[in-house]
């Protein structure tokens, strides 16, 4: 399972255990034996760094939650030291700064107790062989500075499901360095939130955080909004006026719907990615800034390169590092957790006792498809909050799809969806049916078909979890085909 030794084909590597618990430290042992490995376990901070001065361990495992040194301050003193250290911090549920931070201080990976079991002997390897390639290169790095990270970070930031941890990983990654950054997904999955984090946890928290919506305003004024302008450069111009570059010369200036940027600013905006230099609307003068750009888009910006909408050089200079946000449909088990956050922070702000959800409509918002994202999510409930009689949130005080657009779409053989569910209204109410269950029945057959049975891909579909699929199969008696 483990690769043999590329420098010397005699040595063991070696992959230090660092937990207060002695099964953890047992279990890791017995589990990554091999012949050309060497596993030693200590349950404490202060005999991990006393082993490791006497011989630098290839691979450190680390429990986060440890003391009197806790796993992220054992991260920095050994990162400190060597700043090729490979370390992996592990934990049971892991908070979103603990992930951020540790990639911000240099952790090779972060893994959940919960699933070390099936991930550790991987990693494991994978650090193995980027240790031995270092040593083999002699690549030598500078020690990250480090920076206090906020709290305020994690606001409308909480997920479990492995897609978000990907992404609190890529942001711990990303705030060290002043990369340009490009974040993708669709309207109201909080991109702006993730722009915001990475700078609340890099080097420039201190500076100033500038949002700007490329989309918001108009063109003849974006580019004054972002490059400032001359007294005079154009009507109304009465004084000079900084520009948002200006006054985030050493901060951070986020491009939000960056899809939008005329092509005309689109060019100014790439002579500062290239060489930190502008002008003012209607001026000569040549001014620099430091600020780092992070961007953000729910197009398809290589599709709007290919169509001649967006440089193709402009796209290049922003997407040096690229974080997709996925749909909050994809990842329905961070429902709840949201929906409890928006509660809890809407209760505190109202008076009275506070509010709760009943365990129904906790299964109503996980079921939902959710098309506006966590945006529409966190509306629904504010909304609910407002009007609800009573301090338990039951299903019918969700108001589900009532907070987002309902477009006039088409259907197949003519006609809006609109007059086709008029249709299937009448339909169903002609033959005595029950409107409700009919539509059960009949789209969750249907999905089973045109999925040809993968209950995966049925329940992405109908926008609802496998486990509600499951029990439509059962209820409705709904014939599985057999695959293969």
């Amino acid at each position: 399972m483990f690769p043999e030794p590329l420098m010397n084909p005699t040595a063991k590597q070696t992959i230090l255990i660092v937990d207060p618990e002695h099964d953890f430290v047992e279990w890791a042992s017995e589990h990554l034996a091999a012949p050309s490995i060497e596993v030693v376990g200590v349950t404490n901070g202060e005999e991990a760094l006393k082993l490791n001065e006497e011989k630098p361990a290839d691979v450190v495992v680390v429990e986060l939650r440890m003391g009197p040194m806790s796993g992220m301050q054992l991260l920095q003193r050994l990162r400190g030291k060597d700043p090729n250290a490979m370390v992996i911090l592990t934990t049971g549920f892991p908070t979103t700064s603990a992930i951020i931070e540790s990639m911000k201080y240099g952790a090779y990976e972060f893994l959940r107790k919960e699933t070390i079991t099936f991930e550790i002997r991987a990693i494991i390897e994978s650090a193995l062989k980027a240790k031995e390639a270092l040593n083999v290169s002699d690549l030598t790095n500078t020690p990250s500075r480090r920076a206090n990270s906020e709290e305020a970070a994690q606001e409308h930031f909480i997920g479990n499901a492995p897609a978000m941890q990907e992404v609190f990983k890529m942001i711990g990654r990303v705030s060290r360095a002043d990369a340009p950054v490009m974040i993708t997904g669709e309207s109201g999955v909080g991109k702006e939130v993730v722009a915001k984090a990475i700078h609340k946890f890099s080097l420039r928290a201190t500076r100033e955080f500038v949002a700007i919506n490329c989309a918001a305003i108009p063109q003849n004024l974006l580019e004054s909004e972002l490059f400032g302008h001359e007294k005079g450069a154009f009507t109304g111009a009465f004084s000079r006026r900084e520009g948002r570059f200006e006054q985030c010369s050493k901060g951070t200036l986020f491009l939000d719907e960056i899809g939008e940027m005329p092509l005309e600013v689109q060019s100014k905006l790439l002579r500062v990615l290239q060489e930190g230099q502008y002008s003012r609307v209607g001026g000569n003068d040549t001014l620099t800034t430091g600020a780092r750009i992070l961007a953000a888009t729910n197009k398809d910006l290589e599709a709007e390169v290919a169509a001649g909408r967006f440089r193709e050089d402009l796209f290049y200079r922003l997407n040096v590092v690229r974080i997709h946000i996925p749909p909050l449909r994809e990842r329905q088990e961070d429902v709840p957790l949201l929906a409890r956050f928006f509660l809890q922070r809407l209760s505190s702000a109202t008076a009275g006792n506070p509010f709760r959800f009943s365990q129904e409509a906790l299964e109503s918002l996980t079921d939902y498809h959710w098309p506006g994202n966590v945006r529409e999510l966190e509306n629904t409930i504010q909304r609910a909050v407002v009007l609800a009689t009573t301090s338990v949130l039951l299903p019918s005080n969700l108001p589900l799809g009532q907070m987002s657009p309902s477009p006039k779409a088409t259907v197949k053989g003519g006609g809006t969806a609109s007059e086709a569910i008029d249709l299937l209204f009448e339909s169903a109410t002609k033959q005595g049916e029950e409107l409700l269950p009919w539509l059960e029945r009949e789209f969750t057959q249907r999905a089973m078909e045109r999925t040809n049975s993968n209950q995966v891909q049925a329940a992405k579909l109908l926008g609802i979890t496998r486990a509600t699929l499951r029990k439509r199969v059962e209820r409705f008696n709904i014939v599985e085909k057999e695959v293969g």
